[in-house]
């Protein structure tokens, strides 16, 4: 099944996603200036909202981290093993499978790893029984004894070597660790690719547009000083000046989740597919991207969320507002963006029909500018709670167990 998340959220003056000058991002999009959100930015929020409101339990979480070597020596440390030895010990393991830790920086990885958590506590379980291997090994890859004969070296020699001093059979627990199906659904929502162990890569059961403004953007700037408080009476003037880039915009956000890929990267717990997709959904929804918000303080949650079950093909709306939406005399901007948004939504019901699709719900606090999505009896809902849970029922019933 394919789950469809389709949301219109109007943000006020604020700096949510900065480009590398500082500007809000931004792009074109039918022949004008839109503002835009990435899509790698919503799925940080995402992931760190489903946290921060324990969506998930702790063990069915990942982290994103070049600090994976730190991060076992400190377990390894907690259950009372040498502090020195455990960062070695952890190093050696991971470079064992060709996961080199950095030149400047022996406890973080070259590169970053999304790892989940019950992947951690089995390497930390694999260091702590196979201690006494790991410490006798040499490491050859990054030892302090050959530094310097290790940095004449190229990367794939240095990984031969790193392979060479641990025993096989460590080097086979290791790969099947990171292989294997993981429960964090973070983890197997958003997907990994590890360049050194290709079958430890996961294809994401989610996509995430990128955001954009239903509306031609232009980017203004705030002039801002700042007066010490311990300037003396009789002295004017301000301590420091600057500008700061923000915009103004309703945006347009689309997601998807493929349930049975989901399922599959859950090694099948279909139990806790759906708790991951009713999490997923709720995070989404809710999540708000932290740029410059101690500045701007723009909380503003969506003024209308839809969401569709179907069996095959997806439907990004973006197209709705490929002509720039504008406010009128009777209707506001998010007024104006529900109408284009469900006109075009009638346009592609009546070119390609409703086969596939099972069922959708709509949660708008403006009912009243619904035209064609109003044609499923069922599909309007009062709350958004009510459009997650009849959503989530639609997929995998009132009750999921495993092996159902």
């Amino acid at each position: 099944m394919l789950v469809e998340l389709h949301i219109l959220q109007h943000f006020a003056p604020s700096n949510l996603n900065r480009d590398d000058t500082g500007a809000p991002k931004d792009c074109l999009f039918g022949g004008v200036r839109r503002a835009r959100i990435s899509s790698q930015c919503i799925k940080r929020a995402i992931r760190l909202y489903a946290q921060e409101a324990r969506l998930l339990n702790p063990e069915h979480r990942a982290v994103r981290t070049k600090r994976l070597i730190g991060e076992i020596a400190q377990r390894l440390a907690a259950r009372g093993r040498d502090g020195h030895q455990s960062q070695v010990v952890a190093r050696r393991m991971l470079q064992s499978v060709g996961i080199l830790p950095m030149a400047d920086a022996p406890e973080k990885t070259q590169y970053l790893l999304f790892v989940g958590q019950d992947q951690i506590e089995q390497l930390v379980a694999l260091a702590a029984r196979r201690w006494d291997d790991l410490v006798a090994s040499e490491d050859e890859g990054a030892s302090e004894q050959d530094q310097s004969a290790a940095a004449g070296r190229s990367r794939r020699d240095r990984k031969q070597a790193a392979r060479a001093a641990v025993p096989s059979d460590i080097q086979r627990e290791v790969a099947r660790i990171f292989n294997e199906a993981s429960s964090a659904v973070d983890l197997a929502l958003f997907g990994r690719m590890i360049a050194d162990l290709p079958l430890g890569r996961v294809d994401a059961a989610c996509q995430v547009a990128h955001a954009l403004s239903t509306h031609q953007v232009s980017v203004e700037f705030d002039y801002y000083t700042a007066v010490d408080d311990l300037l003396p009476q009789e002295t004017t003037g301000a301590d420091m000046i600057g500008t700061i880039e923000f915009n103004s915009a309703c945006f347009y956000r689309y997601a998807n989740v493929d349930t049975d890929q989901l399922e599959v990267n859950l090694g099948r717990r279909r139990d806790l597919a759906r708790e991951g997709l009713e999490a997923f959904l709720r995070a989404a929804i809710d999540a708000v991207p932290t740029g410059k918000q101690n500045t701007f303080a723009a909380h503003n949650p969506p003024s209308f969320v839809a969401t569709v079950v179907r069996r095959r093909g997806l439907w990004a709306l973006t197209n709705a507002f490929v002509r720039p939406v504008r406010p009128t005399d009777e209707r506001d901007l998010v007024q104006e963006s529900i109408r284009a948004l469900d006109r075009y939504w009638g346009k592609l019901i009546s070119m390609y029909g409703k086969e596939g699709i099972d069922g959708w719900w709509v949660a708008t606090h403006e009912p009243e500018q619904l035209e064609s999505l109003r044609h499923n009896p069922a599909c309007l809902v009062s709350t958004v709670d009510e459009l997650v849970q009849a959503t989530v029922a639609k997929v995998y019933g009132p009750e999921a167990r495993d092996g159902q």
